[in-house]
């Protein structure tokens, strides 16, 4: 079974992915960057779902630097799951290596649909 890394400092949100895609991968969950990198480069998952905005050493935007900058890990899809909205912050974000950006409140749906277009 393939991992799939979830990031999100709301246990809610971590729980409603976990539940999206617990019948089709292994769910690793951490609440913060410095665990989210640790966690992807201990399990090398096939894509991590990143929210921007955590408390902490590292938001989800210094997570998606690190995991891109290291030669380990920057081959893993990343999709920003975030309430930041705008325009510039999804532009940033792909800058930067993102390779998807869904706000909050998102469709679980779509961003298992997203995984599923990655790993299959």
């Amino acid at each position: 079974m393939r991992y799939i890394l979830v990031v999100d400092d709301n246990s809610d949100i971590r729980r409603l992915l976990s539940i999206s895609l617990v019948n089709q991968y292994e769910v690793i969950e951490a609440d913060n960057g410095v665990a989210a990198l640790y966690a992807a480069r201990k399990f090398h998952p096939a894509a991590v779902l990143l929210d921007v905005m955590m408390p902490g050493e590292m938001d989800g935007l210094q997570v998606l630097d690190a995991l891109k900058s290291d030669p380990k890990t920057r081959d893993i899809p990343v999709a920003m799951v975030t309430a930041r909205g705008q325009q510039v912050d999804e532009e940033d974000a792909m800058r930067r290596g993102a390779d998807a950006y869904f706000v909050k409140p998102f469709s679980p749906k779509s961003v298992c649909a997203w995984i599923q277009g990655l790993v299959h």
